[in-house]
């Protein structure tokens, strides 16, 4: 047994400090990054937003949506996966390489686990494949620099961040396994760009301010969920002012998909229910406009300088609630 006494912290552990900015106005921070990638060496440029490859927003409505404003989605590996732009296929380790769509651009191996040995080494088998060797590789979920290293050295250009901080997965309760979402994303992002490498945050961002921090920290790219469930693009019905929303290892998605709950193992998701909220593209424009505010109070020209302009400030209280949380 080993106990870690430093401190690690979530979201709203912190405020970023504000510092004097060049910026005139907030229509002038730029949200648009360039990438080029350790391993593929294909450059990308974009806003650097995921929806999540979950089947509620890892949708075609919600790439279409997303496309308009240079952003990403991970379709649902459950969902039959057509070749477009900006959209990033996933698998499993179950999948058959060899039945994959030729040569995509984007490709994610996403499992709740990455600390394996097989995952390791599956990851090694997509970068040497004919069909996936020049891809830009997506692989997680990890929260450590350790494990991080090792997947970028094994052949992901980008690491996906991560372990129970989803506001539908309930790793952490059922299994008491994770690590705080601000620190891992530190962390982290100091190891894979060491490498030449790049990381993800997903999960745990609740409102605007925790995808700043996100970046703030070092994230390249932040993966949301739960802040675009709800939506016209997400898969499901609309019930009276709501939609069901659930994680992809509840009960809901194991009986979905594979008929029956699997015996050997715990749900680590659960169902909810989530405000019904019109069109993504309301939401998209309230982030957007938040990361320029965020940017112009950081002293930040650009997304890519926050991290070198921001300073976390410790708090024990972030916000206001006293008329509400709203």
């Amino acid at each position: 047994m080993q106990l870690l006494n430093d401190v690690k912290l979530d979201f709203s552990d912190v405020l970023i400090k504000p510092k004097r900015s060049t910026l005139e106005s907030r229509k002038d921070a730029n949200l648009h990054r360039i990438f080029k990638f350790r391993h593929s060496n294909i450059q990308w440029s974009g806003v650097p937003i995921i929806a999540a490859n979950m089947d509620h927003t890892g949708t075609y409505a919600m790439h279409v949506a997303l496309f308009n404003y240079d952003m990403l989605t991970a379709i649902c590996k459950f969902t039959k996966y057509v070749q477009v732009e900006n959209a990033i296929q996933t698998i499993g380790l179950d999948t058959n390489l060899d039945e994959i769509v030729y040569d995509p651009q984007w490709i994610c191996l996403d499992v709740a686990n990455g600390y394996t040995e097989r995952f390791m080494s599956f990851v090694e088998q997509m970068r040497k494949h004919e069909a996936t060797k020049n891809s830009i590789i997506i692989a997680g979920n990890v929260c450590t620099p350790e494990a991080t290293e090792q997947i970028i050295l094994a052949g992901a250009d980008i690491v996906k961040i991560g372990i129970g901080p989803g506001s539908v997965c309930t790793t952490r309760k059922m299994t008491g396994i994770g690590y705080p979402q601000l620190s891992a994303t530190i962390e982290c992002a100091d190891a894979a760009h060491g490498l030449g490498g790049h990381i993800i945050t997903d999960g745990g961002c609740v409102v605007t301010g925790d995808i700043a921090k996100s970046f703030g920290a070092g994230a390249d790219f932040v993966m949301l969920g739960g802040m675009l469930a709800g939506h016209d693009e997400c898969y499901g019905q609309v019930d009276g002012e709501h939609m069901t929303f659930y994680g992809m290892s509840s009960d809901t998605a194991q009986l979905l998909y594979y008929g029956e709950k699997q015996t050997y193992r715990a749900s680590e998701g659960k169902t909810v229910s989530v405000p019904y909220k019109g069109s993504v593209s309301d939401t998209i424009e309230e982030i957007l406009g938040g990361l320029r505010s965020a940017c112009t109070y950081a002293g930040a020209k650009c997304i890519k300088d926050l991290p070198k302009c921001t300073t976390f400030v410790r708090v024990n209280n972030q916000l206001n609630t006293s008329l509400g949380n709203g």
